[in-house]
């Protein structure tokens, strides 16, 4: 261990590094010597496409609270172990309503003024730009500078130590809480009003414009890729198991995305009836089915969410099909039930009507189809489970915090997207079905935008009825 004394710290800005017990130590000389001598260079940031289309949302959020100043923050980085992050990703609504995709920038608009407190580049009159592990330059690359953000942007931009001051004035105030514990600190909540301004920042997000349907189309095109790359890879998949093809997705997801939207579900034989399986650590068996839930998360945040149910060896067996071709009946109902006008419940009431009848047929139920539809009784559901739509757009689950009446209850309306994706799950214990269904798991799932007369699939890319799944994997092998 070396006998060298690191430097006290002189500025608040170097007692704030991010630094750990084994760095090497750093002396006045090694620090004064790194602080000169460097050259500039700009970061190649042309304005960003979002830019009029949310400063068009930012009048629309103002409006909804005249006179009031509203808090958005990106969030912070979230440890992953130890000292290790993991990747970040800005909160969905700071994103929708600035644009900006970088960690500890706050929007504030204040009666319909915007400015977007962010942290710039590491400065070289500090060690932060060597030393620091979580925003130094040369440990994690450079951050734009605050105008390269305010150019991109097209908004005011400040610098973040300027935002308690900000905060401190008078002025009613809510926060978009629970992102950035630093943020929340700064304003005394108010539950009511910040719970109402959640409700609307996320109401705002149900009708997509058309550049988010745009970013919308380009994930579930680069998820198609993904899914085809997985097909092709199957046989490998036989021999690495359920990571090969969690793996293989996720580097389509790396090279034309962001990122993967949410964990893959990636579930084997009797795994794909686990709803949420993302361990992915099962087998890959020729003869069984493997259900894949995956969908690219594009470079602006935007998420496809896709199910395909495949035969390993690329054939389904004749229950495999009979119960498959079920699922797409119901699949398609529920997608011809998606119109403007129409109950958001319709889709998963349709879905539901066609399963339903379809267990009776295969003499599941322990009644007749339209009394387990009864809503008082819904014992179809034991093979069902789950509901057949969610909002999707910059979160795989969007529009969460909406209100129930605009949402869940709501009616559907032409700009929103929505998933369509039934399914039958035979748990591998369950003795109230035949053996031989027992562990199929069978789920499809398809993007819908709601349009004026209609709906359009923007996953229809990708093959869904039993035949063409079959052809698809033939090519893809």
């Amino acid at each position: 261990m070396s006998d060298e004394t690191e430097i006290k710290p002189e500025t608040s800005a170097d007692q704030e590094l991010h630094t750990e017990s084994h760095d090497p130590a750093v002396p006045a000389a090694y620090s004064e010597f790194m602080r000169q001598g460097w050259g500039d260079r700009e970061l190649d940031l042309p304005p960003h496409p979002i830019a009029p289309y949310a400063a068009a949302r930012r009048e629309r959020l103002a409006e909804a609270f005249p006179g009031e100043r509203l808090v958005l923050p990106a969030g912070g980085f979230k440890v992953r172990s130890y000292d290790t992050d993991y990747r970040f990703r800005s909160d969905t609504a700071h994103t929708y309503f600035c644009g900006n995709q970088t960690s500890d920038a706050v929007l504030v608009i204040d009666d319909g003024e915007a400015v977007l407190y962010a942290r710039p580049r590491s400065e070289r009159t500090t060690d932060e730009f060597f030393r620091d592990r979580q925003y130094g330059e040369l440990w994690v690359g450079r951050r734009p500078s605050l105008k390269e953000i305010s150019d991109s942007l097209g908004l005011e931009v400040r610098h973040i130590d300027e935002l308690p001051g900000e905060l401190a004035t008078s002025g009613k105030t809510r926060v978009h809480r629970g992102v950035s514990e630093s943020v929340d600190a700064l304003v005394a909540p108010d539950e009511s009003r910040d719970q109402d301004f959640a409700r609307v920042a996320s109401e705002m997000r149900l009708i997509k414009d058309e550049w988010e349907v745009a970013e919308l189309q380009t994930a579930c095109d680069a998820t198609t890729l993904g899914f085809t790359d997985a097909a092709g890879e199957m046989d490998r998949a036989v021999e690495f198991g359920e990571r090969w093809i969690e793996g293989t997705f996720f580097r389509r997801a790396r090279a034309m995305g962001n990122d993967i939207g949410y964990d893959s579900i990636v579930g084997g034989g009797s795994h794909a009836t686990t709803l949420h399986w993302i361990e992915n650590t099962g087998r890959i068996v020729p003869g069984e089915l493997v259900l894949l839930d995956m969908g690219v998360e594009g470079h602006n945040l935007y998420t496809a969410d896709v199910t395909r149910t495949l035969p390993v060896d690329g054939t389904f067996t004749s229950l495999q099909r009979e119960l498959y071709d079920l699922v797409y009946a119901a699949q398609e109902a529920g997608i011809q039930a998606v119109r403007p006008g129409e109950p958001f419940s319709a889709t998963h009431d349709a879905a539901m009507k066609v399963l339903a009848h379809g267990l009776e047929d295969l003499k599941l139920l322990p009644c007749s189809a339209d009394e387990a539809l009864d809503p008082e009784s819904k014992v179809y559901a034991r093979w069902t489970l789950h509901g057949t739509s969610h909002m999707l757009g910059m979160d795989v689950h969007d529009c969460g915090q909406a209100a129930p009446e605009a949402y869940a209850k709501g009616t559907l309306a032409e700009g929103m997207v929505l998933t369509v994706e039934p399914g039958l799950y035979f748990q591998a214990d369950d003795l109230l079905v035949p053996e031989e269904m027992r562990g199929i798991g069978i789920r499809i799932e398809d993007d819908i935008l709601v349009t004026a007369d209609g709906s359009r699939n923007l996953s229809a890319s990708l093959p869904r009825s039993s035949s063409d799944v079959e052809t698809w994997m033939a090519a893809a092998r």
